[in-house]
């Protein structure tokens, strides 16, 4: 099991605490939003606190796969393979989440739920790249094969993830850069003001927990399905 029971349970309560403060602050605790020129923002920016964290939660999920998967090549170790799996399983309703919130933020602001522009289209590549992964799990029937073929794939699909996170630096898109430098001279604006930093950060928190329960408890699950298995043959 990844975490004990009375562990387990201490972290859905901290989780649930943690979420539903990040949900107030965003509601109740942020102020009006302004652009650089002083322009109220529309209050579909909020979208942002849950956008961001969604992404980068989805991306340490398929960072586990991947650490997941070299160490079910290396060692053969089946827990390796529960991990990645389950890793892989959470990852991909963060994924889906950061294209459904993503989408409702590009209606508010560009008029449009989609367009083909380099960010919208690398994360839809890297949902569909997982999505591949998980079917190849249920394609192969034999257990150690199945296994291997998909740490070697779980290592191979991480190539999507920094591919996804840097295609706004790479080209030039349509999509906001918050943070960082572009490789074509556009600069991020960030987030200024403690207020909006912390909203930021306890939104982060908030995911990261919410990430960390979701997956010991498919872990678990796992892990279980496995023992009636065995007492039913």
């Amino acid at each position: 099991m990844f975490l004990e029971k009375n562990k387990e349970r201490s972290l859905a309560a901290i989780s649930g605490i943690v979420m539903i403060v990040a949900i107030w602050m965003i509601f109740s605790y942020l102020p009006v939003m302004k652009s650089g020129s002083g322009q109220i923002l529309d209050s579909s920016f909020k979208i942002f606190y849950f956008h961001l964290p969604i992404a980068f939660t989805s991306y340490l999920a398929f960072f586990v796969v991947f650490i997941a998967s070299i160490q079910q090549l290396r060692t053969g170790e089946r827990k390796w393979d529960i991990v990645a799996l389950s890793s892989a399983e959470v990852g991909v309703i963060f994924a889906f989440l950061v294209l459904l919130t993503g989408s409702i933020w590009a209606k508010a602001t560009w008029g449009w739920y989609w367009i083909w522009e380099p960010r919208l289209t690398t994360s839809l590549a890297l949902f569909l790249v997982y999505m591949a992964y998980l079917m190849l799990r249920q394609a192969v029937e034999e257990a150690e094969k199945k296994a291997r073929l998909s740490s070697v794939f779980g290592i191979v699909a991480f190539m999507s993830v920094p591919l996804s996170f840097l295609s706004i630096r790479l080209w030039r898109s349509a999509h906001p850069l918050m943070f960082g430098d572009a490789s074509y001279g556009s600069t991020g604006g960030g987030l200024s003001g403690t207020i909006l930093q912390l909203t930021l950060i306890v939104n982060m928190v908030a995911f990261l927990l919410l990430f960390l329960i979701l997956l010991n408890y498919r872990i678990n699950n796992e892990v279980l399905k496995e023992e009636i298995e065995l007492e039913l043959q």
